[in-house]
């Protein structure tokens, strides 16, 4: 049995250790903001935040999660108000959208590592993130906007397996 936290809630998981978390948050939770892309952790469309750090969880076994906490784009917060998401809306990053919760959760992961990154920042840190309708000026843009907004919202609320959340469920 593998226990692990999702979005703030605790989850168990008993299947094959070496699944990749991308299945358990698309299939098992119905978690489907984060996306499969390439399947080999080449495009980032799959990123999501493993304590605190970007990763591809195609490529990330749960056996790999165990007693860990992970952040997906549905948990990032709680009415889509981080500074990146606000961000990214300014400067209509998307187009076609697929990539969108990948960047989103490694820009949101680079500026808690680098609260004022510079373009070399920017480009090292999203260089794994593919972007098809080539919106990259806007995502730097999307970036350097965000960091110079205080992070004060709140991370979304837990939800249980029903979707609810914690709080609708104690009512």
């Amino acid at each position: 049995m593998i226990n692990l936290k999702v979005n703030g809630v605790s989850r168990q998981f008993d299947g094959e250790p070496e699944m990749p978390l991308l299945w358990f948050l698309r299939d098992e939770l119905q978690l489907t903001g984060t996306k499969y892309g390439c399947g080999e952790g080449l495009c980032g469309a799959c990123t999501v935040h493993l304590n605190g750090v970007a990763v591809r969880s195609c490529q990330t076994p749960m056996q790999a999660v165990a007693g860990k906490s992970v952040v997906t784009i549905e948990g990032l917060s709680a009415k889509a108000d981080h500074p990146v998401q606000q961000a990214w809306r300014q400067a209509n990053v998307p187009q076609c959208g697929y990539c969108q919760s990948g960047q989103i959760m490694q820009a949101a992961a680079l500026l808690k590592q680098k609260p004022r990154p510079t373009d070399a920042d920017i480009d090292s840190a999203m260089k794994g993130n593919i972007c098809r309708c080539g919106t990259y000026q806007r995502i730097r843009e999307a970036i350097k906007a965000a960091a110079t907004k205080p992070v004060a919202n709140k991370p979304a609320a837990p939800k249980t397996a029903t979707g609810k959340t914690t709080a609708e469920v104690k009512k």
